[in-house]
């Protein structure tokens, strides 16, 4: 039986339609795609790669140049939220960890290697001063030293201390004191000042917390010591 007229017409439009749709399928194109989620019913929605940015280590904003190392370091929250110590996207320090304490976290690494030496806390309102200078006293040339304060940072430090943290590149030390809060990061031979530090002073008029200040947040790239010679 012929097809008459109109359905002709019908089929030929049917057929144009088809052979459209298939090579828009085949070749891809913004029409093709447009094409598929139509037929398909899906909605074209960015995925979720577009959407959410790109995270770098230790949550930086930007990654960090070739032979540098990324940190991020947390002081505690009042005497409730334990400080955080981050390099290279690992958590040295931390709550999780259960390597916390009142007083000064500290992590020292390898300025060379990027290698993680050791972590522990001193406790600066009860403990012993002298555990402390133990732990600075011997600290090889470039060994890298992070530094999260947790409750009270400082009512225990003495001159020698001070002056530990001091040659370490510390230019805060010298005046911190009860319930500060204080991030910093040297290095054992450093000659110039350490550009990494921040302190927020413990004031009345100004605590977010009662009796404390607000917590602190530091991050950024540190470059990596070349090998010494010899």
């Amino acid at each position: 039986m012929r097809l008459t007229g109109p359905l002709r017409v019908v089929a030929v439009l049917l057929l144009v339609g088809l052979t459209w749709l298939l090579a828009n399928t085949l070749f891809g194109g913004e029409s093709g795609t447009s094409v598929r989620h139509f037929f398909s019913g899906a909605s074209e929605e960015p995925t979720p790669a577009e959407t959410r940015p790109r995270r770098y280590k230790c949550g930086l904003s930007a990654p960090c140049p070739p032979k540098h190392l990324a940190f991020r370091l947390v002081s505690g929250a009042a005497n409730v939220i334990g400080p955080k110590i981050c390099l290279e996207d690992k958590m040295l320090v931390s709550s999780v960890k259960n390597n916390v304490g009142r007083g000064l976290n500290i992590a020292l690494v390898n300025g060379v290697t990027g290698e993680l030496l050791d972590t522990k806390t001193f406790d600066m309102w009860a403990g012993d001063v002298s555990d402390l200078l133990k732990f600075l006293r011997p600290l090889h040339e470039g060994t890298l030293v992070f530094v999260a304060s947790f409750d009270d940072p400082a009512t225990k430090l003495n001159d020698e201390s001070r002056r530990l943290f001091e040659e370490l590149g510390s230019t805060a030390v010298k005046e911190l004191a009860f319930r500060d809060s204080w991030v910093f990061v040297g290095a054992k031979g450093i000659e110039n000042k350490s550009p990494f530090e921040q302190r927020m002073k413990n004031s009345k008029s100004s605590n977010k917390y009662e009796g404390w200040p607000e917590s602190l947040e530091m991050d950024g790239c540190i470059p990596l010591r070349p090998p010494l010679e010899g």
